[in-house]
C-alpha cells in the first residue's frame, strides 16, 4: 500500500459526497481510505456508503467506528494504526482534491526519500468562488538542514492536508494530534518539522480547502484561548521530551511567543465582545511558566513590533485590545 488517507466525519452531509467523488478518480492505485465514524448528528456515513456503493474502488474505503464522539484530531489519531500505506494523508471530508494528488505527491516524496511532501492548498468558498492560494515556506528539497529545519519552525504554516507524511516517522515518533480541541493541526505539523529528515514540494493547488460558515475554524469559542495555550505547551513538552529543544531552543521559543502566547491572546479578543485585563495576565503568567526568560530571545530582540506589542500588552492593555482587533480584521483571523 503506497497511501493511507484519514478522514475524520462528522456533519459533512453537505459536502462529503463531493470529497468521496475527487477521491474516487485518484489516479494511484494502491490507495485506502479510512473515514473515522465520528458520531455526527446527519446522514454522513450512509451518503458516503451511497456514493462508493457499486463502484469498482469500493473496496479501498473503510469506515472506523470508536465508541464515542473524539473531534477531529483525535478521530484522525484512531485512524493512524488502522493505516497501512507507506505514507499517509489527512484529508478533510468537506474538501476535495485534484485527480492526481496523492500519486504526484507519493512519487515525488519517493524520488528524493521524503518523510513529507507538500503542496499548495486553493482557499474555495460554497458559491463557487475561490481565494487565496496557502503556500507552505520553502526550503531546500533532500535533507533539513540545521538552518532550514531553524527557518520552518520561526515561519512554518499549518497546512497539514497538504502534505504526506511518512507513515513509519509518524509512528516512530509518537507523532499524534493533541485531545484539545484547538489549534491540534499546528501542533502536529509541528512536530512533524521537528523530527522530519528530508522534505520534498510540488509547487501546484492539489488540495482545495473549503471555508464554509460552521465549520471548526469559523465558529466563535470562548475559551478557546485556554486550549490553544494548553497546546501549545504540550509542544514544548514534545520538544523537551524529543530532544529537540535544546537544540532549537530560539526557535522553538520564538514559535510560542508567536502562536502560543500571541495568538491566543487574538484568540480571546476575537471570541470576547468586551476584553478584561485579568485574562491578559493570566495568559502573561502561562508565558512565563513556559518561558521565563522570553526576553532575552534572539528572534524576539530582532522583532520591534511583536516587542511592542507585548509591552502594550502588559503596560496599555486599551490601546493593545484596538491593534490586535484591527489586525484581526485586517488579516481575516477567524481561530
Amino acid at each position: 500500500m503506497k497511501v493511507s488517507v484519514i478522514l475524520p466525519v462528522y456533519g459533512v452531509a453537505e459536502y462529503i459526497e463531493k470529497c468521496v467523488q475527487s477521491l474516487l478518480a485518484q489516479t494511484l492505485d494502491e490507495v485506502e481510505f479510512l473515514f473515522v465514524d465520528d458520531h455526527g448528528p446527519d446522514e454522513s456515513i450512509d451518503i458516503l456508503r451511497r456514493t462508493i456503493e457499486g463502484h469498482p474502488r469500493a473496496s479501498q474505503f473503510r469506515v472506523l467506528t470508536p465508541e464515542r464522539n473524539l473531534g477531529a484530531g483525535m478521530a484522525r489519531n484512531f485512524g493512524i494504526p488502522e493505516a497501512q500505506g507507506e505514507y499517509i494523508a489527512f484529508i478533510d471530508p468537506d474538501d476535495t482534491v485534484e485527480p492526481d494528488m496523492l500519486e504526484v505527491l507519493y512519487n515525488k516524496a519517493k524520488s528524493l526519500d521524503a518523510d513529507i511532501c507538500c503542496c499548495y492548498m486553493q482557499k474555495c468558498f460554497p458559491d463557487g468562488s475561490t481565494g487565496d492560494l496557502l503556500v507552505n515556506p520553502h526550503v531546500e528539497e533532500g535533507t533539513l538542514s540545521h538552518d532550514s529545519r531553524a527557518y520552518i519552525l520561526t515561519h512554518y504554516v499549518s497546512l497539514f492536508a497538504s502534505m504526506i507524511y511518512r507513515r513509519e516517522m509518524v509512528v516512530a515518533d509518537g507523532i499524534r494530534f493533541p485531545e484539545d480541541r484547538a489549534a491540534d493541526d499546528s501542533y502536529f505539523v509541528s512536530c512533524v518539522w521537528m523530527k522530519a529528515r528530508r522534505v520534498a514540494y510540488v509547487d501546484r493547488p492539489l488540495y482545495h480547502y473549503l471555508i464554509r460558515p460552521g465549520s471548526v475554524t469559523t465558529t466563535l469559542q470562548s475559551d478557546k484561548y485556554k486550549k490553544r495555550l494548553s497546546v501549545f505547551g504540550k509542544l514544548m513538552q514534545y520538544a523537551h521530551e524529543h530532544g529537540v529543544y535544546d537544540e532549537f531552543k530560539s526557535e522553538l521559543d520564538y514559535m510560542y511567543l508567536k502562536k502560543g502566547y500571541l495568538s491566543s491572546v487574538a484568540n480571546y479578543i476575537r471570541n470576547s465582545s468586551r476584553p478584561v485585563a485579568s485574562t491578559y495576565c493570566e495568559i502573561y503568567d502561562e508565558l512565563m511558566r513556559v518561558i521565563p526568560d522570553y526576553r532575552g530571545n534572539s528572534y524576539l530582540k530582532r522583532d520591534i513590533k511583536m516587542r511592542l506589542l507585548i509591552w502594550m500588552l502588559r503596560h496599555c492593555p486599551v490601546a493593545a485590545t484596538i491593534a490586535m482587533r484591527w489586525y484581526i480584521r485586517k488579516n481575516n483571523i477567524v481561530s
